[in-house]
């Protein structure tokens, strides 16, 4: 089946640009969704699902696949983005994104959206899922590794902890965390909410392997993945350093686009931002 798709760092920042396109056409059509988490995440979706993942488009549910867990599955629209990119869905499904009855919905789901392993809404779940998907593949004989993406907000949540407490413990060296370390949560910056001082600290401290990078930087995050498949005696933990809402000026680092969709106008700057 081979990982990803074998491409450069050249083609995969060529498919964050497309998918950064995608994303905010997506929230621009539907007028509601995430854009700023979306934008902060795509590129290590696409190192991901465009360097990493053992994954089928022609066979979502293929048993032996590595699983994705998109803790933060309010950043669906990055999630259906490269899934398009994948072949798992058609770019014509995009304009399905918050609709009723529509595949891509508002927050990733796995009942109706070939691709996605893993259904979202409430926070804080991602870590404890992964870690049943990583032991039921230990049981099975199974090589697929389990990766699972965190919002930085999201580490408020104590069930995050209590599953990382659990995976140290039981030696899951086939589960890999993601940590979208943008700054910015649902209301406000992390700082104004809820300090969460040093992240790879507290990881380290549960008793992962933990690196921290440039979460932008295709050349780091295709190491980075790398490195977290090739350390196997205990779980791993990627914090990425990221700018919410990346690529678009006005969303950049701005609270504002969280969950709130780009006006006409605006939408017109971005794409020719993006281009």
């Amino acid at each position: 089946m081979g990982n990803g798709m074998g491409l450069s760092i050249e083609e995969l920042n060529e498919m964050a640009l497309q998918c950064r396109r995608d994303i905010v056409t997506m929230v621009w059509k539907a007028q509601a969704g995430h854009p700023g988490g979306s934008l902060s995440a795509i590129d290590m979706l696409v190192g991901l699902y465009g360097h990493k993942l053992r994954v089928d488009p022609n066979k979502p549910k293929w048993e032996d696949r590595d699983r994705f867990i998109m803790s933060k599955g309010h950043a669906s629209p990055g999630v259906y983005s490269v899934l398009g990119q994948r072949g798992f869905i058609e770019s014509s499904d995009f304009d399905s994104y918050r609709r009723f009855g529509g595949i891509c919905q508002g927050h990733v789901d796995m009942k109706w959206c070939p691709g996605v392993d893993f259904s979202a809404g409430s926070l804080g779940m991602g870590v404890s899922f992964g870690l049943g998907c990583a032991i039921a593949a230990n049981l099975d004989g199974s090589e697929r590794q389990t990766w699972v993406m965190l919002g930085d907000g999201e580490l408020q949540e104590g069930q995050i902890w209590e599953g990382a407490m659990a995976a140290a413990h039981h030696e899951m060296g086939n589960l890999n965390v993601v940590v979208d370390r943008n700054n910015i949560q649902n209301d406000d910056f992390c700082e104004v909410q809820m300090r969460m001082f040093d992240v790879a600290g507290k990881f380290a401290a549960f008793g992962w392997n933990v690196t921290e990078i440039d979460g932008h930087d295709m050349t780091e995050i295709v190491n980075a993945l790398d490195w977290a498949e090739a350390n196997t005696n205990k779980p791993s933990c990627i914090v990425m350093h990221t700018v919410k809402g990346k690529g678009v000026s006005f969303m950049e680092n701005n609270p504002k686009f969280h969950g709130s969709a780009p006006n006409d106008e605006q939408y017109k700057i971005a794409m020719g931002e993006l281009q």
